[in-house]
């Protein structure tokens, strides 16, 4: 394909930029503990200072790959697929969803909400960032709610996005990584005196898996 044909492909969702994709089992929130094929689109412009995958953010690394490619992938190894990034909503996750949703799999989403939602799905892992917060509709739709606790300031944030997300939505403190020994056992007390909020810890980097 000649480049444009590719960049126009890109941009209607029917090739992505694919960083990686891998079998293993979720280490955050909700799903904690259960396999799933993780899909990891490159793209972000949200710029976390602490991300961790800071290689995700310029889309150009990443090779655009036909949707069909990764789905036929996906549909091989697990029946919870789940799409991450960089902001997967970067881009139109239509084609994608609607080609894995015709496998009959089930497609949960890691985002951090501040695009637009494309796509059809099964779980919204919503975590906002301050650089760029989410918009409306992604507050609206999402199943779980998971801040990632820096310093003490972001429990006053994730209060802020508790208050924007829907009621039914499961809420989440996780300590961010580098920061995990101070910030643990203040998430511990604060979510022992407002219960409505949940520990979610990265214990795929405590078993050293991806």
């Amino acid at each position: 394909m000649l480049k444009k044909d590719i960049q126009i492909a890109v941009e209607k969702g029917v090739m992505l930029p694919l960083m990686e994709e891998f079998y293993t089992i979720q280490g955050e929130g909700f799903h904690t503990g259960t396999a799933a094929y993780f899909i990891r689109v490159g793209g972000c412009d949200v710029g976390c200072h602490w991300c961790d995958v800071k290689e995700s953010w310029n889309a150009d690394l990443h090779p655009p790959t036909q949707i069909e490619a990764i789905v036929d992938n996906a549909a091989k190894y697990a029946k919870t697929i789940v799409i991450t990034g960089g902001e997967p909503l970067t881009w139109d996750m239509g084609p994608l969803t609607e080609g894995l949703k015709e496998k009959g799999l089930k497609i949960h989403i890691e985002t951090s909400g501040a695009y637009p939602l494309t796509g059809t799905w099964d779980w919204i892992c919503l975590s906002p960032k301050k650089n760029k917060l989410p918009v409306d509709e992604v507050y609206n739709k999402a199943h779980e709610l998971k801040v990632i606790i820096y310093n003490k300031h972001d429990f006053i944030f994730a209060e802020e996005q508790a208050a924007k997300t829907n009621k039914n939505a499961i809420l989440f403190l996780q300590p961010e990584w580098s920061k995990k020994e101070e910030m643990t056992p203040l998430i511990v007390d604060y979510v022992m005196n407002n219960p409505k909020w949940r520990v979610s810890l990265q214990t795929h980097k405590y078993l050293n898996i991806p």
